[in-house]
């Protein structure tokens, strides 16, 4: 599944807070580059191989790219972990930012 996010973050910030969230959550970096990661690990059941590959890029200017593409089927836990790193972003560029419920 593919996720994105347009963050008015600097992009080394963005991979920053990448590698500090994704190994918390049972994920090992397997592969690093200036602009993107590449992440192997077991999140939730069934106990699956999962990949995850992050990519940033600026677009316009002021806004950088964030690009999240997983190897798990259907939406898995790795896919909310996914939303909830977007949310820690948003949080990191909108410090007043409080998450409320969608219904």
């Amino acid at each position: 599944m593919k996720h994105f996010y347009r963050a008015q973050l600097n992009p080394d910030v963005v991979l920053a807070e990448a590698d500090a969230f994704f190994p918390i959550i049972g994920l090992r970096q397997v592969a690093a580059a200036s602009r993107s990661r590449t992440w192997e690990g077991v999140v939730g059941t069934p106990e699956e191989p999962v990949t995850l590959t992050l990519t940033v890029k600026m677009e316009g200017g002021h806004y950088t790219f964030v690009e999240a593409a997983t190897t798990a089927q259907g939406e898995s836990r790795l896919d909310r972990n996914v939303k909830k790193f977007f949310t820690a972003l948003h949080r990191l560029s909108d410090p007043r930012h409080a998450l409320a419920a969608a219904y």
